[in-house]
């Protein structure tokens, strides 16, 4: 399933009709047709519906929802929001269509319109679709705000009206839809930060856009669970526990113990074959007997905090994670990551190694193996020296531009986590739900991406899946037996081998 912007959904309706000669009338009755068959999923027969129109493809969009709804017996009341002049080319085909069939259309007025509004149960916006520019106007402008004051049940079509089609723009007013029918792909305001409540529940309408176009266009895809199902690693019969990879943790301190547990616990839970956790002797004393399937190492330190890894065989591995519970402490940094630099393996960097890792961002990135960062928009705006708010106001681009610079792939977590290889390819992973707000569900997190990389055949998938694992384990616990409030990082781990039962 693929994200794209406006001017990328615009060559691929362009190329489809154009070069492959599908006519733009026979896409637009498509997509009202798959628009209405999902309305009518979310809608009842006593529900009073209105549909606010508009000029353009979505308005052409509206009049066929309004006359597909009528013919099968759906109250509806249809509302040209443009001016007659505005509805052209296959939008006033539609609309002509839809006045053969019987369908009566209203102009839109403030005062009538608005009591119309008032009265909906239901209120489908195809007033703008995903080429709107600049501050809203006159009537639409006013309908917007009618739409988000009333308390009716509100679908947009394609796009909310008035929101942007991509990142970047910090500045709209549009509707806030319960549901939004996305026609043909995922826009990229869907999944950032700052617009994406706007969509309410997304639904994917198939139209008929040929999937070899959107692959032309974009780098952008959303990972979903046939991506999974695709992708997972299968065990071959008779596999043995060196196959499933040596993995190798560096973190933890004297005062934060718990953090490198639940990377060890979460990373065996994920199926790594041997596992080593590096940390201080306290912390090894601590954890050991409540995860006796690892084996630990104890590292250099000073005062609770590692100073140093020398002891350790690092070719010995195939994979690492450090940083989680490191502390912040300036010679833990200056000891750790030139010994990691010899590594010729996958490197996972998480929490306090990013802090660390700032002064060598290019020497790692110089290495030949591949480097995993995981950082939160905070870890990231710090490493590039740049505002948070900035930061989430363009996600794609800044993690692009950074993971194309270094030479990494780049884990930015949030709602919608946003997964970029070195070469700017880029995927959304947006399973999981507001219990993983907790300390240690990046730790967790990070143990997965190290199991999944060392099994996975390609990095790139194993970071994807390790992601969708640790957002379905928190969504399936919270469907059965826990609430957001109480969903602890801990029973995240508890609930990796059903999300694995279940999506594999």
């Amino acid at each position: 399933m693929y994200i794209v912007t406006a001017e990328e959904m615009y060559k691929v309706d362009r190329e489809t009709t154009g070069t492959i000669g599908l006519d733009a009338k026979i896409l637009m009755e498509n997509a009202g047709r798959e628009a209405s068959r999902e309305i009518e999923k979310r809608i009842s027969k006593e529900d009073r519906a209105v549909i606010l129109i508009g000029g353009g493809n979505n308005g052409g969009d509206g009049f066929v929802i309004a006359r597909v709804l009528s013919e099968a017996g759906y109250p509806v009341k249809a509302i040209q929001v443009a001016p007659d002049e505005k509805i052209t080319g296959d939008a006033a085909y539609h609309k002509e269509i839809y006045r053969q069939f019987g369908g009566r259309i209203e102009q839109y007025q403030e005062g009538v319109s608005g009591a119309a509004l008032m009265e909906a149960d239901v209120i489908i916006d195809a007033m703008l679709g995903i080429g709107v520019r600049g501050e809203l106007r006159g009537d639409v402008l006013t309908a917007v705000r009618q739409v988000n004051e009333k308390n009716a049940y509100v679908i947009s079509i394609d796009i909310p009206s008035g929101l942007p089609a991509e990142e970047g723009i910090p500045v709209f007013q549009a509707v806030k839809a319960d549901a939004t029918i996305m026609i043909g792909a995922v826009k990229q305001s869907a999944v950032c930060q700052h617009t994406s409540s706007y969509f309410g529940e997304w639904i994917i309408a198939d139209i008929g856009f040929p999937q070899s176009l959107f692959e032309k266009q974009t780098k952008r895809r959303l990972w979903t669970t046939s991506s999974f199902q695709k992708s997972f690693p299968k065990r071959e019969v008779n596999s043995h526990k060196g196959d499933h990879g040596r993995g190798l943790i560096i973190g933890g301190s004297q005062f934060m113990p718990g953090s490198v547990l639940m990377t060890t616990k979460a990373a065996l839970r994920t199926g790594a074959g041997l596992l080593t956790t590096a940390s201080v002797k306290d912390v090894i004393s601590m954890i050991a007997g409540n995860n006796p399937e690892a084996m630990y190492i104890s590292a250099s330190e000073k005062n609770g905090y590692i100073t140093g890894i020398d002891n350790i065989d690092l070719s010995s591995f195939d994979a690492i994670a450090v940083g989680i519970g490191l502390g912040r402490r300036e010679e833990t940094g200056k000891e750790i990551l030139p010994a990691l630099l010899r590594f010729k393996g996958p490197i996972v960097v998480d929490a306090d190694g990013l802090y660390h890792l700032k002064s060598y961002l290019t020497d790692f990135g110089a290495r030949q193996a591949p480097l995993i960062l995981t950082p939160h928009p905070g870890e990231l705006a710090a490493l590039m020296d740049m505002s948070v708010s900035d930061l989430l106001l363009e996600p794609f681009r800044y993690s692009s531009e950074f993971a194309k610079k270094y030479n990494c792939y780049l884990v930015l977590k949030g709602k919608h986590t946003i997964i970029t290889d070195p070469a700017g390819n880029q995927t959304v992973e947006s399973s999981g739900n507001p219990g993983l707000a907790k300390g240690g569900s990046g730790d967790v997190l990070t143990g997965m991406i190290l199991a999944m990389i060392m099994q996975s055949k390609s990095i790139f998938a194993g970071i994807n899946n390790a992601c969708f694992l640790h957002g379905k384990s928190a969504d399936l616990l919270v469907q059965e037996k826990h609430s957001e409030q109480d969903l602890l990082a801990g029973d995240v781990i508890q609930g990796i081998p059903k999300a694995i039962r279940t999506f594999s």
